[in-house]
Parts: C-alpha cells; sequence; structure tokens
C-alpha cells in the first residue's frame, strides 16, 4: 500500500513538472546588440528573425493563430491574433514570456509609442482603440470609427485609419479623447507622418470594382487634402525613412520610392504579393506574401532574397544595442 502510494506521488510530480516545463517553455534569445528584420508568416505562425546580411538567425515557431506583432521597446515583442482574446509579450534577450493579456476578439493592431511608453489596441469588433502603459495595465478605451486598424502617432496625437468607414480619427494620446475626424476613401490602409512638410500620407486597396490608384496626401493640423501621387496598383505599405518613404503596391508588385515632394524617385517590381516594406540598415527589405520571400534592395536592385515562413505579413526592425 506505501509503495503504491510513492509511484502516486512519484508520478504526481513527474506530471507536474511536465505541465511546468510547458507553461514555461521558452523561445532561443535574440541579444540586445544583435540587428535584425523579423518577418511574422501568418500562414504558418512563426517569426523568423534575420540579420543584415541575410542570415536566418533564429526562428520562432507558435502554436496560436497570431496575426501580428509590435516591439515594444528594443527587448520586447507583443504577439496578437484577430481571433484571439489574448496577447503574449516575450522579453527576446531571453525568449521567455512575459506576460500575457485578456483582450476582445477583434485585434486588428498594436501601435508603441516610445516618446509615452504605452501601446494601444485597436479592436474591428468593439470600434475601439485602447491604451495600456508600458507593463499592460489597461488605461482607458475610446469608440472611433467602423474597423480600425492603421495607426501612427505624432506629437501628442494618434491617428487612426477606420477601414470600412471614411474617417480618420485623430485622438489626444493622453486620454484617446476625440479631436477631429476627416473625410477619406474607404478602405484606408497604411499610414505615414511626413513632419519635414507636416502632411500626412495614407494608402488604401480601394472598393469594389475600383481599386485605388494613390497615396493621398493631407494636411497634418486639419486634415486638407493636398494632393496625390500615382503609385498604381493598391499602395497599402507605407514606410517612412530618414530621407524618403517607402511603399509597396500590392496589385502590380511595385516598390516605390517617393521623396518628401511627393516625387517617385525609382521603382521596382518586386515580391509575389508583398504587403509591406521595412528598412534595414543600407537594404530596403520587401516581403513577398505569396512567395515567402524576403527581397533584400539597395541602389534600386535586389542583392539578394531570404526564404521565410508561409505569408510574409509583417516586418519588424530593430537596431542592437552595443
Amino acid at each position: 500500500m506505501i509503495v503504491k502510494k510513492w509511484i502516486l506521488l512519484l508520478f504526481l510530480l513527474i506530471l507536474i513538472t511536465i505541465l511546468a516545463s510547458c507553461k514555461n517553455q521558452a523561445f532561443e534569445p535574440i541579444q540586445l546588440e544583435q540587428t535584425f528584420i523579423a518577418s511574422l508568416n501568418i500562414q504558418d505562425t512563426s517569426l523568423n528573425f534575420i540579420d543584415s546580411q541575410g542570415t536566418i538567425l533564429k526562428t520562432w515557431s507558435f502554436d496560436k493563430a497570431y496575426t501580428g506583432a509590435t516591439l515594444l521597446g528594443p527587448d520586447q515583442l507583443l504577439l496578437f491574433g484577430h481571433q484571439l482574446d489574448q496577447i503574449d509579450v516575450y522579453t527576446l534577450s531571453t525568449g521567455q514570456k512575459l506576460y500575457s493579456k485578456k483582450v476582445k476578439l477583434g485585434t486588428t493592431n498594436v501601435y508603441y509609442a516610445d516618446k509615452t511608453k504605452q501601446f494601444f489596441i485597436a479592436n474591428s469588433m468593439t470600434n475601439t482603440v485602447t491604451s495600456f502603459d508600458e507593463h499592460g495595465k489597461e488605461l482607458v478605451t475610446q469608440q472611433v470609427g467602423n474597423y480600425p486598424m492603421s495607426m501612427e502617432a505624432f506629437q501628442d496625437h494618434l491617428y487612426v485609419i477606420n477601414f470600412k468607414d471614411t474617417t480618420l480619427s485623430v485622438l489626444a494620446m493622453k486620454d484617446l479623447s476625440v479631436e477631429q475626424e476627416w473625410t477619406i476613401p474607404k478602405s484606408a490602409h497604411g499610414i505615414a507622418i511626413i513632419e519635414e512638410t507636416n502632411e500626412l500620407w495614407i494608402g488604401g486597396h480601394g472598393e469594389g470594382s475600383k481599386p485605388n490608384r494613390t497615396i493621398k496626401r493631407y494636411q497634418l493640423e486639419t486634415g486638407a487634402l493636398v494632393g496625390e501621387i500615382d503609385t498604381p496598383l493598391m499602395p497599402v505599405g507605407l514606410t517612412k525613412t530618414k530621407d524618403a518613404v517607402l511603399v509597396v503596391s500590392h496589385g502590380h508588385n511595385e516598390l516605390y520610392v517617393v521623396d518628401w515632394d511627393g516625387h517617385v524617385k525609382w521603382h521596382l517590381e518586386v515580391g509575389a504579393n508583398p504587403f509591406v516594406v521595412n528598412q534595414l540598415q543600407a537594404y530596403i527589405v520587401v516581403a513577398g506574401y505569396d512567395d515567402h520571400t524576403l527581397y533584400f534592395i539597395k541602389n534600386g536592385q535586389i542583392e539578394k532574397t531570404v526564404d521565410v515562413g508561409k505569408g510574409a505579413f509583417q516586418l519588424l526592425v530593430r537596431e542592437g544595442t552595443s
């Protein structure tokens, strides 16, 4: 009888150990000094960390249907999913989960504002934006337009594109009060703030049988439309660099490099159905969603390609610390 009790106790201890190890399972760490571009691949739910030479450093594979990721400063990674009721935050330098937090289904985007050390969650099912402090404490929620998604912050304001609406909401970051609502085209997507010219640019898919062909330029303080830039077809990914705006138009598989005055400097056909573009040191990097490939471009030419997981949908860049 004593032997049976010891066997049962041993079994319970082993089970507890297994469950604890699963709960605390960590990914391979990414050290703070490491510069990388990370490709979130949403068809096989993985994250590839790649250095500036095009070498895959680590691959994190997930068992959750994450549809987006955001860097919270240099050493934290937040992962979310549109059909998930929880966000997960990992410490990159340890590979371990820092915390999880319950959220409502429908997260479309998470934006981190380094200036205020806050992140903002846009939700398409509640049509809200919610702010959190750097520790994940919920602060305030604001109702906005239909299907908020693309977000960008400048000075004390958060600019939110409502994808299935004809409005852009301008919110005060401190309390998310609505200060302005601009009229914009429906199905707008992609946003960049050009402080040098006091403008905000947005892209978009277009609607129905009329696909969008242009980037719209708005005066940053008033929301007045001041011009358009021809970037066919469906320019949906915009990234501002130190001297240009990078635009990917997934309808024609094109990369456009545009100066701040709205002049196209050059363009290049690249990738299969690209949605995102970013810059890693001297390279412009475009992610091909359908061919699962990253394209490293320098001086207008593709210099190298990197195979990544299926459905490359988002690119995160971090400059390593010394």
